[in-house]
């Protein structure tokens, strides 16, 4: 018999895992090199020349760099550092199956990581194709393009025989912060006459909002949850699925799931489909699984989901280059390690100049953040280095008239990723003094990232910039669902690659655990405390406060 998937790559990626960001040659290099970083706002710092030439591409995307503290010295350093860490073979070893959830010597989830899976099958079969995984994520495809193609038809309709216009997604994290970021960035592509709603805290109040003015009988709820256990996600479910009863409704006519298989989701006789999650797939990794790709399938279409894993699997492609100047996520991945561990950049702002993108910002907070903020390499020891940054942001312009203030002449320095499009999504613009509103966006970005990088002199100190505030410009046509899966996919790269250079595992989340576990036992009190005769309101706001004080002894 063979070995187990990821085997023979688990034992190849070990030689990784004990190799120390700050023992790696090019530590010094950049360490050296970060004394006197490139001066943008010096006279002629910005030339054409520059402008012109530190330009990456993959995917319809382009990589404007020219405003970041690099010169070529700094260049060849972060290809060194790239080399010296293995990022690129890293990779590879991840889309081929290896066992990179994990921390040697310890207890951890001990699993594949396989994201890239998803839209591989969209693409050539290359030699860091992981068969099984292409082989599941193609069976839940198909799974899908039935079930939508009997939607279209008719097929599958509500008790009364009328078709489902709209759909609900229930699920939180990342079952609902990429779904619902990508949603929301392609609504223009959406089929006329359905829609698509969240819902996601547990506040009742969230589910109340979004059923207000829902003909349920025209509804379906998507609920996503790996376990089927999600406390959050099964609150909200039970909670929809009683104004579904109440409205004289058989919920299992309505009720999808996107779940593992075997969980307590996966149950015929209480959901009209169910659609498979596997272990392999984080859930900040999972927008391009059946995680979003139900909703979106609804929602867009089917084209047009497909569009969206083949800008993605586009992107993965770029990603194994070696070469960084050649592949837009590592090197966006290597500016930002630039920008915070050798030039002492504690946040990331992503401003995306796109209404669309309205929670892309959002999603990209728990791609980046819940990976990346870790303080212990893979071994187990205590990081001698920062590993993520703090990830902010909203739109522009609307973002110039709030916090650029503080970009521009605050005493923190906060590198830029700007996203743009040269075109907008509706077509529907007009001129007004000689330029069109799609103009006056792009120019505002622009001039954004070049006002922040070379500064102004002023005799009035109260006017005066400094200037050398790094930002990269990510600029591409137009806002189309395969560059959307682009940009979604060389996210998910950069944040992996800073992963595998820092030496820290990227894909678990034991952060969140803690506060989890210790909320189950204040509500198995809170739950003790209402079977009580004399159970009220104010008992229950003293039992929590008193709770809380003792959330130390509840700990152990």
């Amino acid at each position: 018999m063979g070995q187990p998937a990821g085997t023979g790559e688990h034992c190849e990626a070990s030689r990784y895992f004990s190799r120390d960001f700050n023992a790696m040659k090019a530590w010094g290099e950049l360490g050296e090199l970060a004394r006197a970083p490139y001066d943008l706002a010096a006279p002629g710092a910005l030339s054409p020349a520059r402008i012109r030439g530190y330009k990456a591409h993959a995917a319809g995307i382009d990589l404007l760099y020219s405003t970041q503290r690099v010169d070529e010295a700094v260049l060849s350093a972060l290809q060194r550092l790239a080399e010296e860490s293995g990022a690129v073979a890293q990779f590879l070893l991840m889309k081929k199956g290896a066992v990179l959830n994990r921390i040697d010597g310890y207890p951890s989830e001990e699993r594949q990581v396989l994201h890239t899976a998803c839209r591989d099958i969209l693409g050539p079969v290359t030699p860091a194709s992981d068969a099984a995984a292409r082989a599941q994520s193609k069976g839940e495809l198909e799974k899908l393009a039935d079930f939508l193609a009997a939607l279209e038809a008719g097929a599958i309709v509500n008790a009364a025989g009328e078709p489902f216009t709209d759909l609900v997604q229930i699920g939180i994290g990342g079952s609902d912060l990429g779904p619902r970021a990508l949603y929301l960035a392609l609504a223009a592509y959406g089929i006329p006459g359905r829609r698509v709603h969240f819902i996601s805290n547990v506040d009742p109040d969230d589910a109340a909002a979004t059923l207000a003015g829902l003909d349920l009988a025209k509804t379906l709820v998507n609920v996503v949850s790996k376990s089927g256990s999600t406390l959050e996600t099964m609150t909200n479910e039970e909670l929809v699925r009683k104004a579904f009863v109440e409205a004289g409704l058989e919920p299992s006519r309505h009720f999808l799931a996107v779940t593992g298989k075997g969980s307590p989701m996966d149950n015929p006789a209480r959901y009209l489909r169910s659609f498979y999650m596997f272990d392999s797939i984080g859930g900040r990794y999972s927008a391009t699984s059946m995680v979003g790709a139900v909703m979106l399938g609804f929602g867009l279409g089917y084209p047009h989901l497909l569009e969206i894993l083949k800008g993605a699997n586009a992107m993965d492609l770029a990603a194994e280059e070696p070469d960084i100047l050649r592949n837009p996520p590592l090197l966006l991945a290597l500016l930002g390690i630039w920008n915070h561990n050798f030039l002492g950049c504690e946040t990331l702002a992503i401003l995306p100049y796109s209404q669309a993108l309205v929670r892309f910002t959002a999603h990209l907070q728990q791609c980046d953040m819940e990976s990346n903020g870790k303080s212990v390499t893979r071994q187990g020891k205590p990081l001698a280095w920062k590993s993520g940054p703090i990830i902010w942001g909203e739109p522009g312009t609307n973002g110039q008239h709030a916090f650029y203030q503080l970009i521009h002449q605050g005493t923190a320095i906060v590198p830029a990723e700007f996203i743009g499009f040269r075109t907008s999504q509706h077509g529907r613009d007009l001129i007004i003094e000689q330029t069109t509103s799609q103009e006056k966006l792009v120019a505002n970005l622009l001039a954004q990232a070049l006002a922040l990088a070379t500064g102004q002199t002023h005799e009035n100190p109260n006017r005066r910039f400094a200037g050398n505030r790094p930002s990269s410009v990510l600029l591409a046509d137009r806002l189309t669902p395969y560059t959307m899966g682009a940009l979604l996919a060389l996210y998910e790269a950069k944040v992996v690659f800073q992963g595998f250079i820092w030496n820290i595992n990227s894909f678990d989340q034991e952060g969140v655990q803690l506060g989890k576990k210790l909320a189950t036992r204040l509500l198995a009190h809170y739950a003790g405390l209402r079977q009580d005769s004399g159970y009220s309101g104010e008992a229950a706001d003293e039992l929590g406060w008193a709770l809380f004080g003792a959330a130390g002894v509840l700990a152990k």
